[in-house]
């Protein structure tokens, strides 16, 4: 976040300073440039850097995911603050699935535990275990076992977790529970 708000900085100089290299030319041609131009640029120059950074975020992001974690869910928005978001949605939020460190349970091939990351526009990385039924199709969030607990990993998940139907069709199942690349 401090690199993206000093390189906001530099963007807004950078544009300061061709506003000034056209004051300068019009000096010579016998014209006076606009006492606005000099903002004018520099807003410029720190709208264009912000827009590019907010479209491109997505992108950068996928890239530096490591091998076998896959995104799973996109989140686009429109703002009525980021008008030309009406023109192209913004991803501003989505999910990705460590499926390539997924564990299969021993007692069922059909349940697995795979990490969930959630990322989020100028947020931090947010980790959430799941458990995935591929029987059902259904998820969970998977909640750790009491140190003292008795009960087999099968027991702790059916009573401690509250089951979401997850459909066929949907990145998640696809995955983790058919290995299919999409």
């Amino acid at each position: 976040m401090l690199f993206e708000f000093i390189a906001t900085i530099t963007a807004a100089f950078g544009m300061a300073g061709v506003a000034l290299i056209i004051a300068h030319l019009s000096k010579l041609s016998g014209k006076r440039a606009p006492k606005w131009l000099v903002p004018l640029f520099a807003a410029i120059g720190i709208f264009g850097f912000q827009i590019h950074q907010e479209y491109n975020w997505y992108d950068q992001q996928v890239s530096q995911l490591p091998k076998g974690v896959n995104v799973v869910k996109t989140a686009e928005s429109t703002e009525w603050f980021r008008p030309w978001s009406y023109i192209k949605p913004q991803v501003l939020r989505f999910i990705a699935a460590d499926t390539g460190n997924a564990s299969v349970q021993v007692d069922d091939p059909n349940m697995h535990l795979v990490n969930l990351y959630l990322f989020e526009r100028r947020r931090s990385v947010q980790k959430i275990l799941q458990v995935i039924d591929c029987d059902t199709p259904a998820r969970a969030d998977y909640v750790i076992p009491q140190k003292n607990s008795n009960l087999s990993i099968d027991e702790h998940v059916k009573q401690t977790t509250a089951w979401r139907e997850l459909t066929t069709n949907d990145l998640l199942f696809i995955r983790v529970c058919t290995d299919a690349s999409v």
